[in-house]
């Protein structure tokens, strides 16, 4: 075993890296703004590096924060037994941040988090619905368009379609009517996409009920779907847009917030309302640990219906950790502010290797 001090390395894509790439690429700056809105976090955390690194000392650990396009460099030479990277931000299209994990690989460092190949497959949105409707779990099936014209053509449905980008999140590109009652206008839907972030888009039958978030951070490698929090996040509205997320994170949610225009949705526990509908999200939870990988950290978003009826929507690898859910999360599930548990999640690991080695 290296005696040299155990090191947390934290991989970030910063907003302005990824907004200069796109501009450079030939979107326009608002198309590039609100695409690199998406890695609000790295703004939103950078502030919490100096609490995170007295976390990490407190436990024996060192700490650095790594912007993405210096990774490669700063991976090199690190030493095996004692680094552990913990990838911040995602990305295989529009942002870059699923080089990380893959990078860690190449030089056989420890991660945490999910394998690479799942932080490619998060990514799509299409293609991770396949997968999730393989596993028999209960998501949507969906139609795939592409600047007016169908690739795979949706399910038919009584209550209308719901249209969103295959390859953005962060509600990029969802907007009032992305709810919409006629396949012709999903389609002009696609056409607004395409236009404007060059992106395909799923179409999906439209479903009922209430927004759920399911976070998960596994402190010890043994934690389990018991330390899930699910909470209803009840906007005042049946889905959030592009503006509402946009004006909750990040450089664009500083001057909302400055302005007044600042509203963070309510949190409410599914276990007191719906007990039934919250241990069916735990044992979907488990599915995608035990059939798909999750791991570590992670979130997933449902609709939870009144009859109990819950309809899985996707699943993030890299959930945004100093958002306002998450942070509530560590403090109901595990008494910790986020520093304190980051911390603890990548003191874990090392305590655990150890036991085993």
């Amino acid at each position: 075993m290296s005696s040299r001090k155990p090191k947390l390395i934290l991989v970030y894509e910063p907003e302005k890296a990824c907004f200069d790439r796109l501009v450079a690429d030939g979107f326009p700056p608002q198309r590039a703004t609100e695409i690199s809105s998406y890695l609000a976090q790295s703004t939103d955390i950078a502030p919490e590096f100096a609490a995170l690194a007295v976390a990490c000392e407190a436990r024996g650990l060192a700490f650095a924060p790594v912007a993405l396009d210096d990774a490669a460099e700063a991976l090199e030479g690190e030493d095996v037994e004692n680094t552990l990277v913990w990838t911040l931000s995602d990305g295989v299209a529009y942002f870059r941040g699923g080089a990380a994990p893959a990078l860690a690989r190449l030089k056989g460092l420890r991660t945490i988090g999910a394998d690479d190949s799942l932080f490619a497959l998060c990514q799509d949105k299409f293609r991770s619905g396949a997968v999730l409707g393989a596993l028999g779990l209960p998501a949507p099936q969906a139609g795939l368009a592409r600047d007016g014209k169908w690739l795979v053509e949706p399910p038919a449905s009584t209550a209308g379609w719901f249209v969103k980008p295959n390859r953005l999140g962060a509600k990029i590109g969802i907007w009032p009517d992305s709810r919409c009652y006629e396949l012709a206008h999903a389609l002009e839907l696609s056409r607004r996409v395409f236009a404007a972030y060059r992106d395909d888009v799923v179409v999906q039958p439209y479903v009922a009920g209430r927004n759920v978030r399911a976070s998960f951070l596994g402190l010890t490698p043994q934690t389990g779907v018991e330390a899930l929090g699910i909470a209803f996040v009840d906007s005042g509205a049946d889905f959030q847009t592009m503006a509402d997320s946009m004006a909750l994170y990040g450089e664009t949610g500083e001057a909302a917030k400055a302005a007044g225009l600042y509203a963070e949705p309510e949190l409410v526990a599914v276990a007191d309302a719906q007990p039934v509908a919250d241990a069916r999200v735990r044992a979907i939870a488990g599915r995608l640990i035990g059939g798909l990988g999750l791991r570590d950290v992670f979130s997933i978003d449902l609709r939870v219906e009144a009859d109990d009826t819950v309809h899985l929507i996707e699943f993030e690898v890299c959930p945004g950790l100093p958002c306002f859910d998450f942070r509530a999360y560590c403090r109901q599930q595990w008494g910790l502010n986020l520093a304190d548990a980051m911390a603890a999640t990548a003191a874990g690991r090392f305590i655990g290797q150890r036991r085993s080695g």
